[in-house]
């Protein structure tokens, strides 16, 4: 679906949805076409209308791009991409991917779901018509610099499910930590593929000497390179702090491991000589030499019933006195 949005010579914006404003405004006028759920034939629309490359339009019919800047004669193609949390919940991480051609006096987005930053500068330079007259790379702007700290909220979240896992390891290590830890993690990875290389597109078009782009808003693009900046370092900080809560996780499994053992091992320290005492005392023989039939004695009966209860309690005291228990 195509809609478009010019400021004219009189400096009154108007929206259209005319496919024959499809191409380079006249002079001194400003347009903004934007396309969202693109098709085959929108995308030849957009090329025959604008003469935009064959290879560019390519990469607008599958959204799987990494982001990158390219020169062409008359217009700059930007892929920028961003992400929403559905639900309010870092599980459910989406991507969202705009396609950008910004020339001297247009700007044409291309992106195949709703986009909450484009649909918000939209919205204002639907209404203040000094957005528009700023230029179209100060509009690129305003979109990128919402894309991009639309990640912070989304890092919050992950910050805080950190926390949580972290004091849930601490205290009471389940398998559902460990699977989470991963999942969080691949999460953070995802992130970090998709801004480190954001962070150098922005980078580069703080460096690049086009007269599409303004020498002042230039500041502006430094601004949102530095918040890429931002947010990858943070990445980083989380990944490492995953790290410690994975480190975290197999030494508390390990020492509950070893804690069981420990016990375990008592126990059938504690047992071994009561199996020795019952078995010697269940031998099958009615005579043994010097005790004729010792198999009806009372003393040697109640000598073993004292055994199997003194032994257990002078272990465990001396277990004690170890440390050990």
């Amino acid at each position: 679906m195509f809609r478009i949005l010019e400021i004219g010579l009189d400096g009154a914006v108007t929206m259209y949805d005319d496919a024959a404003r499809i191409g380079p405004p006249p002079e001194g006028v400003i347009r903004w076409v934007d396309l969202s759920a693109q098709d085959e034939p929108q995308l030849e629309l957009l090329r025959l209308g604008f003469n935009f490359h064959p290879l560019a339009i390519e990469d607008c019919s599958h959204f799987d791009q990494r982001p990158k800047v390219e020169e062409y004669d008359n217009y700059l193609f930007i892929v920028t991409q961003g992400f929403v949390c559905e639900g309010g919940s870092v599980e459910n991480l989406k991507i969202l991917e705009l396609h950008t051609f910004m020339g001297q006096h247009f700007l044409v987005t291309v992106h195949s779901e709703g986009i909450e930053a484009l649909d918000s500068v939209w919205k204002r330079a639907t209404s203040d018509a000094n957005l528009l007259k700023r230029g179209v790379d100060f509009v690129l702007y305003m979109i990128a610099d919402r894309m991009v700290d639309g990640n912070f909220p989304i890092l919050d979240l992950a910050a805080e499910e950190l926390e949580v896992l972290e004091e849930e390891v601490l205290s009471n290590p389940r398998r559902e930590n460990l699977t989470r830890i991963f999942a969080l993690k691949h999460q953070l990875v995802s992130m970090r593929k998709v801004l480190s290389p954001q962070r150098d597109v922005f980078g580069a078009l703080t460096k690049l000497d086009h007269p599409y782009i303004a020498e002042r808003t230039l500041h502006y693009f430094r601004d949102v390179y530095d918040h890429l900046i931002r947010i990858t370092e943070s990445i980083e900080a989380n990944r490492d702090l995953l790290g410690n809560a994975l480190e975290a996780y197999l030494s508390s499994v390990s020492q509950r491991t070893n804690e069981i053992m420990k016990y375990l091992t008592i126990m059938s320290a504690v047992f071994l000589p009561l199996a020795f005492v019952v078995g010697f005392f269940g031998q099958n023989f009615q005579n043994l030499i010097g005790m004729q039939d010792w198999m009806q004695s009372d003393s040697l009966m109640w000598g073993m019933v004292i055994l199997c209860v003194t032994i257990p309690v002078v272990m465990i005291i001396w277990f004690k006195r170890k440390g050990w228990v």
